[in-house]
């Protein structure tokens, strides 16, 4: 289990997304109040944004969040419209590294889970091998049961240019669902950007989702939308994304909410 959070609006400071609220992912990361299955989410962090070409950047550490050197000087000196932030509890039995480390990208997309498969090496992770194109496949650099969602994510995209990103996200929930059967549990949260748009969804299989919360109405971010797996600011300020729904963010059209 882990946090993450998202900001699309207007340019901001890293720092202003990422650090300074305050129940920010550095205090959700020593301090989470919703967390399910852990503590602390001390195993690594990473944020993700879009540069001036549209290009989908990452920085990713295995050190926590609140021990990286390098922080204070980025969250001064990047600024985007468009934010992604992680903070890792890692899965007993995964490897904390680069590779394990939120958020993912390709071409295109910015990709982040909170959650996890339950059995996922021993009876999920052929399944969706056996899905993927070879070149989809071969991309796959680590081992978390998150880098290969979101190579299903990709793969189903791939398989059908018509299919919208929330189409995509709903296909994946279906393929799962019958992979899964009756027992076996899974928390499958999502935070997804393509540059112009945050897509969140909050789903379980055979378990309760993770908490998800999102805001379109907070002072300290002004003409901004956010999502986040905890509230990063006033609590009233922020709705919970119902369960087993798809939310759409976008700067010209009011939240829009799906159900899976």
């Amino acid at each position: 289990m882990c946090r993450m959070a998202a900001y699309l609006g207007p340019d901001i400071r890293l720092d202003q997304f990422l650090t300074r609220p305050p129940h920010s992912l550095v205090v959700q990361s020593y301090a989470p109040q919703e967390l399910v299955y852990a503590k602390v989410n001390a195993d690594g962090y990473g944020f993700g944004w879009y540069n001036d070409a549209q290009q989908p950047c990452h920085y990713r550490s295995p050190m926590p969040i609140w021990s990286d050197p390098n922080l204070d000087n980025l969250g001064r000196g990047l600024a985007s419209s468009l934010w992604l932030g992680f903070i890792r509890s890692a899965t007993e039995g995964s490897s904390i590294n680069h590779e394990n480390t939120q958020p993912f990208y390709d071409d295109e997309l910015l990709f982040m889970h909170n959650g996890y498969i339950e059995n996922f090496n021993s009876h999920v992770r052929r399944k969706i091998s056996d899905y993927l194109s070879n070149d989809i496949h071969a991309a796959i650099q680590g081992t978390t049961d998150s880098e290969y969602l979101f190579a299903l994510l990709r793969e189903l995209l791939n398989n059908n240019v018509e299919l919208s990103i929330e189409e995509a996200c709903a296909e994946m929930q279906r393929l799962l669902a019958r992979w899964l059967g009756d027992e076996t549990k899974a928390l499958l949260n999502f935070i997804v950007s393509d540059g112009e748009l945050l897509y969140a969804i909050r789903h379980g299989i055979n378990h309760d989702s993770p908490s998800l919360y999102y805001t379109t109405d907070d002072e300290r971010f002004p003409d901004a939308q956010l999502i986040a797996s905890e509230p990063m600011t006033s609590q009233e300020l922020w709705l919970p994304v119902p369960d087993h729904h798809i939310l759409i963010l976008s700067n010209d059209d009011p939240a829009e909410l799906i159900s899976l």
